[in-house]
């Protein structure tokens, strides 16, 4: 008693599936690139002078705020980094899954034109 679903209607849900999959990896990346400002402007202004390491500050004082940016800098970079793999797999996985749908978009075409081209013949035949 399911439902029946075509190949061109799975691939069709599969693409939207990795469409909304892209869509919130790149949400997430905008919010790792917050974190990760957030987390250095918390470094700046609670440290007096952190040695740095590229963006990573390796010598903080012991007050809650400077572990607080540091921690923000490092949740930011974590996910910048993830959620730009994530947004690039997705989209390979859509683009794929839109080749196949093109593909079978075009099967169901021929296969739809060779049989009114058979009706065609068969109607021709039959009239005198």
């Amino acid at each position: 008693m399911g439902i029946k679903l075509s190949i061109r209607d799975y691939l069709h849900e599969k693409a939207e599936e990795s469409r909304h999959n892209e869509m919130s990896a790149y949400l997430m990346f905008i919010a790792g690139a917050i974190f990760f400002i957030g987390g250095i402007i918390e470094t700046i202004t609670t440290t007096n002078a952190p040695d740095w390491f590229l963006f990573i500050p390796y010598k903080l004082s012991s007050e809650p705020s400077s572990i607080l940016g540091l921690a923000l800098t490092m949740c930011g970079i974590a996910l910048l980094l993830y959620e730009l793999a994530a947004g690039v797999f997705y989209a390979r996985d859509r683009a794929w899954y839109m080749q196949e749908l093109s593909k079978a978009h075009s099967l169901e075409a021929n296969t739809v034109s060779i049989k009114k081209r058979r009706r065609r013949k068969n109607v021709s035949k039959k009239s005198p």
